[in-house]
């Protein structure tokens, strides 16, 4: 029996959104109890950053880690196990005193947070055929959302009762919302289905003469070099408009900008790499990521800086999506999980990476120019092995035509 876009693959589809909203608040948490943790611990900015940056190192270890145990063990006792990692981390955070301390269980958070992101993604991607790109995009959107719903839901609760409540709060819903949710998708892609993916899967690499392990290598890469680049505006946009006198306000309605337009342009290319393929829409979508970080160097304006920061949301946020998309569409679904997870994680260290290096450019030369410079040049990177697989994929074809 086929279920390939069937009406319970898009039943699945929200079910895994839903675990999203709640599963990747991991990331968003860490960022806005950060100032109350700093204030309480009495450390300075560097030291208190140190707790985000353990969490974006279990996350890139959980996207390839977990989305091994997926392959494995399959979806629902990897989210059940990611649920109960997550509530105890948040759980032994609230009650820690020591930075060291916090910063190790956030690793475990991150970690954990990790299996709502590219291990979600790649289980269901399993369920979609015509309309993957999409699907994809959705199920990605859901970390995005999570950024955007959860610091405003549970703000009242920081400013009266401290960040310790916040985490135990989260450490509750972890396990009310996600498990019972991860119970619902206990049904598994039949064989049929699975066929037929793979044939698809195994034509297109016919077409494209790279090995599966150079593709994966090649994408991984590619996606370090995208996220240096797109790590440099939402990382370092906050400090960029205190620099320039607009405060830090200001910079956060930009990287509020930047994110809302980057569920847009998520679904937006999800819906394009359905008619063009995952490695048209990311190589489409990184070359607009370049042309808008090209359009911060000149514009510094007030009013350039709100456009800018909308334009380049609307041009990056498809990229990171694309990447689960090509792997799907170019290898089999055994590994999927795996392969994805490898690619995503990829691109987590390209954030990691970037975000460092802009802000040891910027103590270098002053100023962010050399900054969005380097990120340039690193995009125009990932724009060149993307440029390479599509002139890979497209010789066959020119050849059996002539």
């Amino acid at each position: 029996m086929m279920i390939h876009d069937s009406r319970y693959s898009w039943v699945r589809l929200l079910l895994s959104v839903l675990i999203a909203l709640i599963g990747n608040v991991g990331m968003w948490a860490v960022v806005m109890v950060m100032p109350a943790m700093q204030t309480e611990l009495g450390v300075d900015r560097g030291e208190i950053s140190l707790p985000y940056t353990t969490t974006m190192v279990g996350f890139a270890l959980g996207n390839y880690l977990i989305g091994r145990l997926v392959d494995r063990f399959g979806i629902v006792w990897t989210l059940i196990f990611a649920a109960c990692l997550n509530a105890a981390a948040f759980w032994a955070t609230s009650f820690s005193n020591s930075l060291f301390w916090i910063s190790m269980f956030q690793i475990l958070l991150g970690f954990g947070t990790a299996a709502t992101f590219g291990p979600l993604i790649a289980d269901v991607s399993q369920w979609f055929l015509k309309r993957r790109g999409i699907a994809v995009a959705i199920a990605a959107s859901g970390n995005y959302l999570s950024g955007a719903i959860w610091p405003y839901a549970l703000s009242g609760t920081l400013t009266e009762s401290g960040w310790r409540t916040v985490y135990e709060i989260l450490a509750a819903l972890c396990l009310l919302i996600m498990v019972p949710l991860s119970l619902l998708l206990w049904r598994k892609v039949d064989d049929a289905s699975v066929a037929v993916s793979d044939q698809l899967s195994s034509a297109r690499l016919a077409g494209l003469p790279v090995s599966t392990r150079s593709l994966v290598w090649l994408l991984g890469i590619a996606g370090i070099g995208c996220c240096v680049a797109m790590s440099m505006p939402q990382v370092h946009i906050v400090a960029y408009c205190v620099d320039l006198g607009y405060g830090p306000a200001v910079g956060a309605e930009m990287l509020s900008l930047m994110l809302l337009g980057g569920v847009v342009s998520r679904l937006i290319a999800g819906a394009l790499s359905d008619r063009l393929g995952g490695l048209r829409t990311l190589f489409i979508s990184s070359t607009l990521q370049c042309v808008g970080l090209v359009f911060f160097l000149p514009y510094d304006g007030l009013v350039s800086l709100y456009v800018v920061s909308a334009l380049f949301g609307l041009s990056q946020g498809g990229i990171v999506p694309s990447y689960a998309i090509i792997v799907r569409e170019y290898l089999p679904a055994k590994k999927a999980g795996e392969q994805v997870g490898f690619v995503l994680m990829a691109t987590i260290v390209g954030m990691a990476l970037g975000g460092w290096l802009s802000g040891y450019i910027y103590e270098l030369g002053g100023s962010y120019s050399w900054a969005f410079v380097n990120g340039i040049g690193w995009n125009v990177l990932n724009i060149a092995i993307i440029g390479f697989l599509l002139w890979r994929a497209r010789t066959p074809m020119i050849a059996a035509s002539a």
